[in-house]
């Protein structure tokens, strides 16, 4: 659910303005700008849902989770993935330094990745060493991704991504390529990679590889 509404969100005319996503037509385009707005709000009451599961406070959540304070774990990702998304609109056509884009893209994506691992983590009871290293992974995932994405952006084949490329181009977005080129790119998209699987393996995080597998990061 709360993936989904990042997304919604994300496609309207008034943030990424995306006609498609998954190779078909975003919500927005189907419905409406004002009941995608809305779709968007009501899915992230998602964050109100894990705070009222009935699960033991310590199993929900704890004061060295990152931004994340005490009962507030699932608002505060949805918090501070806000804050990326405003960090985003204010800025990234005008961004003159590669660590501004960075902190857009570890609260657009990171945080979000990091929440449901460590969600998840709590539920099945996780030690603060194996929540540490799902932290890490998901931090590393993330960044990888967005970066990815840039990427593709420029070089992907519209068909299978199932959305227009070019687009940041198009509304002259500032990316990891235009700061240090494709090649650099692919490279800390491959550092961050590794970094993500190590965490996982020196993390004591039972079978590591059913962890990263929905990512393809041990294929």
């Amino acid at each position: 659910m709360i993936h989904t509404y990042s997304l919604i969100h994300d496609d309207l005319p008034a943030m990424d303005n995306d006609d498609f996503r998954r190779g078909k037509p975003t919500n927005h385009k189907v419905f409406g700008e004002a009941m995608a707005i809305l779709a968007g709000d009501a899915l992230a009451d998602a964050c109100i849902l894990y705070t009222r599961s009935g699960l033991p406070p310590a199993r929900r959540s704890s004061r060295s989770d990152r931004g994340f304070g005490g009962g507030a774990f699932a608002s505060g990702g949805c918090a501070r993935h806000g804050r990326g998304q405003a960090a985003d609109m204010k800025g990234e056509q005008g961004l003159t330094r590669i660590e501004e884009l960075e902190f857009i893209h570890l609260h657009k994506t990171s945080d979000l990745i990091v929440f449901s691992l460590k969600a998840g983590g709590r539920i099945a009871g996780a030690t603060d060493a194996q929540l540490e290293a799902l932290e890490r992974f998901g931090t590393c995932v993330g960044l990888a991704f967005q970066i990815q994405d840039d990427i593709l952006d420029l070089v992907g084949d519209e068909q299978k991504l199932g959305k227009p490329v070019q687009s940041d181009v198009k509304q002259q977005k500032v990316t990891y390529p235009y700061f240090i080129g494709i090649d650099a790119s692919r490279a800390k998209v491959e550092d961050l990679t590794r970094e993500a699987k190590t965490a996982l393996v020196q993390g004591g995080i039972a079978r590591p590889r059913l962890v990263a597998g929905a990512g393809g990061l041990f294929a």
